[in-house]
């Protein structure tokens, strides 16, 4: 992994994630937010919104899996590089992690631990490709998050349900190198 990217995430614990334009708007304004991830759009609009967050000086993150129009092959990532000039991706899907990685971009892979199943899955996905972070959802369970800080040698980001300054400490006490949240008024605190 890139140390100066590690140590943006890790200097910058809150990430904003994105989930419209006013929250575009909003992060590419406050100077604390260095980090966002790009949870909307569609094959039209990614360019430009990916666009914005970097004349904002921040690193761009597309969640691939989410974006309009974007098909579920790994094509979909060599169109987010080449159009788009996007920092990194995130995703569920192995494939599109090791996509990414073979065309030099960062990666996040997003697990949703649901269940007693998905948090056993997590050690085999990994067997599969070597994300540069993982995002755990939802991320108010620092139970967890510290269980499986312990478990993999991979950098955790705990997302989801992130609401307040609690939850924020919690996370990170318990292991997470950041939260990321769609809530504005977590990404002032």
């Amino acid at each position: 992994m890139d140390q100066k990217f590690y140590d943006m995430v890790e200097a910058n614990p809150v990430i904003a994630a994105i989930k419209d334009t006013d929250g575009l708007e909003e992060c590419c304004r406050l100077e604390e937010i260095k980090v966002i991830f790009i949870l909307y759009g569609d094959i039209c609009s990614i360019e430009e919104i990916v666009g914005r967050v970097k004349q904002s000086g921040k690193l761009a993150f597309v969640h691939v899996d989410l974006i309009t129009g974007l098909g579920a092959k790994e094509i979909a990532v060599d169109f987010i590089k080449q159009q788009t000039g996007a920092d990194g991706i995130i995703s569920t899907k192995p494939a599109m992690i090791k996509r990414a990685k073979e065309l030099g971009m960062h990666t996040i892979m997003r697990f949703f631990i649901l269940d007693s199943m998905a948090y056993e899955n997590i050690e085999k996905q990994l067997g599969m490709v070597r994300p540069d972070f993982i995002e755990i959802l939802p991320g108010v369970m620092p139970k967890i998050i510290r269980k499986i800080c312990k478990r993999v040698k991979i950098q955790v980001i705990a997302g989801g349900l992130i609401s307040d300054k609690e939850d924020i400490v919690a996370a990170l006490d318990a292991g997470a190198i950041s939260v990321s949240s769609t809530n504005q008024d977590v990404w002032k605190m």
